[in-house]
């Protein structure tokens, strides 16, 4: 399902499905193939902020798909590209738990790449 009518919609949507693929299978090769190095993932989860670096990120997945991995879904909701820029929104539906996820791209010399990430969690 096209979101835009931008041509680069095909190529920004690869690292989003790097990134649900990550999740789908618990391989953090996924990840790195969708984050830029440098990125981060943040949230606020019941008052302290975490931030985590792509490396911390890439350490809570172990290569094992979860128990309910059949019974999760994962959507993309929005794409906004402006240029070398984009932003996206996931929603990830995982057992008692939904995320909101919202994403910064940038078209970087090996394509587009996540840039950070920002993402909200709370009880399905």
């Amino acid at each position: 399902m096209s979101l835009t009518n931008h041509p680069e919609e095909a190529a920004v949507r690869v690292p989003l499905e790097h990134y649900m693929q990550g999740h789908a299978t618990d391989d953090s090769a996924h990840m790195r193939q969708a984050f830029m190095p440098t990125a981060h993932i943040e949230s606020v989860r019941e008052g302290p902020l975490t931030s985590w670096t792509l490396e911390e990120y890439c350490k809570r997945f172990k290569g094992t798909p979860a128990a309910d991995e059949a019974t999760r879904r994962r959507t993309i909701d929005a794409i906004d590209i402006g240029g070398t820029a984009a932003s996206a929104k996931i929603t990830l539906v995982h057992g008692a738990f939904t995320f909101i996820d919202y994403f910064v791209l940038l078209k970087t010399e090996a394509g587009w790449k996540i840039a950070n990430k920002a993402f909200h969690a709370q009880a399905t």
